[in-house]
């Protein structure tokens, strides 16, 4: 047979009252922390019992449910609210203005405009941090000239790969401009060199002519 309902009323014998207590105090953390690690929900729970004897649960720490409970319940209030509601986003946008105007006066320092009010002390602050600025620009170039060599390495290192060592003919071919690639066939032919006449050159001929 099942079990029977069970009235819920105060149980009037002390000793079944707290054995009851005890063992659903035990049965609610449990399903607390279960519903915590299978939900990945912030739970946090509470119970004190009739001697005023706490009992508590909380997946991260009681402090951070109760301030997250507590600012949970402000911004309930202030939804509900519309004047508060409206105070709160003036007070929002003041801020932004004002963060705003410090950024720009931050820029305008850094382009060397609007200095007369600074001090020493700022002028040289301002001064390093621009030095750092400088320096982590040029780190990046640097950094990208180096990316771009390294690449083009690979890029040659492939094509050796690929097309084997240079040899005298790719080098002759280029001497010749014609090209890695180019189709017109190349025919080379070697000659003997041509034998130097070293005979003594003929005499003038005589036109018959006599000089004084």
């Amino acid at each position: 047979m099942g079990r029977g309902k069970i009235v819920i009323q105060r149980i009037d014998n002390s000793t079944s009252r707290q054995v009851t207590f005890s063992k659903r105090r035990n049965g609610l953390l449990k399903k607390a922390k279960e519903l915590a690690i299978l939900c990945d929900a912030e739970v946090g729970g509470m119970i004190f019992s009739s001697t005023g004897k706490l009992y508590e649960f909380a997946s991260t720490s009681m402090k951070s449910v109760i301030g997250r409970y507590n600012k949970s319940k402000e911004g309930q209030h202030q939804l509900m609210n519309p004047t508060s509601e409206v105070e709160f986003w003036k007070r929002e946008a003041a801020m932004l203005r004002q963060q705003l105007r410090n950024l720009q006066e931050i820029y305008r320092q850094m382009m060397g405009e609007e200095l007369s009010g600074l001090s020493i002390k700022d002028l040289q602050n301002l001064e390093n941090q621009l030095e750092m600025s400088l320096r982590g620009v040029r780190m990046k170039k640097d950094q990208l000239r180096l990316d771009e060599i390294q690449k083009l390495n690979r890029k040659l290192s492939e094509r050796r790969d690929v097309h084997g060592p240079p040899n005298r003919d790719f080098h002759l071919t280029n001497c010749l401009g014609l090209g890695e690639d180019s189709r017109i066939p190349v025919h080379l032919q070697l000659r003997q060199p041509e034998q130097q006449n070293h005979d003594p050159p003929p005499r003038a001929m005589n036109l018959g002519l006599q000089l004084p």
